[in-house]
């Protein structure tokens, strides 16, 4: 928890009030985005993603696998993130265990939608190589270095970056002479299939101080926060997930003006972040 004074907590709340913050921003204005791929060689795909002083890494790892019986046409995604004990005093101990959880859980729900994988914003179907018999496993992993708010968010930007750096080797699959045997598999070293990341959403946080909401809160002010609505959102503009933290009830109307008002930002988030990951991407390639 930030430990603030009286005066601090009342100036924060001011110039939330205001729509002047205490560095400077408007209400819905993100601190400035730095994202780097390609971070980690050993991965399929990875990156790190700054904003302000909250800097994340992740990396996705794809293996060959079975696909689920109930699902067969689909491939599987599991998501992990671990909060490292020199982030943050908090991060120490169980706090960071239960936070890891906490997120973790969340980025689940934002982007693969339920148990059934409705509203799922990664394509799962894109993952099979063999109906039934063969698919790709994704693991992503989020590593929070530093954290000043808006984790969530930061982490969620950090994996549409990876998704994107992400590439899946090509596989030849030889027709097994009898239902008994299993099929060969050929996987290539040199070819390789980027992931559609068209659908993947990004994450708005709105954090509502007062009778206001913000975007991109800091950690001293998600300290004077009484709730907060996540949800993701992709380029069409469709909810992919949706996540609230806090004690504090809110009133249906306020949720849908939130959910509206996260469209309204998420369109300018998205394509600042796509602005970012092709000029990454053509850093790794030069």
């Amino acid at each position: 928890m930030v430990g603030l004074s009286s005066g601090e907590k009342h100036f924060i709340q001011g110039g939330i009030a205001q729509d002047l913050r205490s560095d400077g921003r408007k209400r819905l204005t993100y601190r400035p985005i730095s994202i780097e791929t390609g971070v980690i060689p050993q991965a399929n795909g990875s990156a790190r993603v700054r904003v302000g002083a909250t800097e994340v890494i992740a990396s996705v790892k794809a293996e060959l696998s079975k696909p689920n019986p109930l699902q067969p046409n689909k491939g599987k995604v599991s998501i992990f993130v671990e909060c490292s004990p020199t982030a943050a005093p908090m991060f120490q101990g169980r706090g960071g265990e239960e936070l890891s959880v906490e997120l973790s859980v969340a980025l689940q729900r934002s982007f693969l939608g339920g148990k059934s994988g409705a509203g799922a914003g990664i394509n799962l179907s894109s993952l099979i190589v063999v109906e039934g018999k063969i698919c790709w496993d994704l693991y992503i992993d989020g590593l929070v270095l530093s954290s000043d708010g808006n984790l969530l968010d930061v982490l969620g930007a950090a994996i549409k970056a990876a998704l994107s750096d992400t590439g899946i080797p090509k596989v030849n699959v030889n027709a097994a002479t009898s239902p008994e045997e299993p099929a060969e598999v050929d996987i290539s070293d040199e070819e390789f299939f980027k992931f559609d990341t068209s659908g993947v959403p990004v994450i708005v946080t709105l954090t509502k101080v007062g009778r206001h909401y913000i975007a991109d809160a800091t950690s001293e002010e998600e300290s004077q926060m009484s709730s907060a609505i996540s949800c993701s959102i992709n380029k069409h503009g469709n909810i992919c997930g949706l996540t609230k933290r806090g004690g504090s009830g809110l009133d249906p109307s306020v949720i849908l003006d939130m959910i509206s008002v996260g469209k309204h930002v998420s369109e300018q988030l998205m394509m600042e972040l796509d602005s970012k990951i092709s000029a990454a991407e053509a850093c790794e390639t030069e």
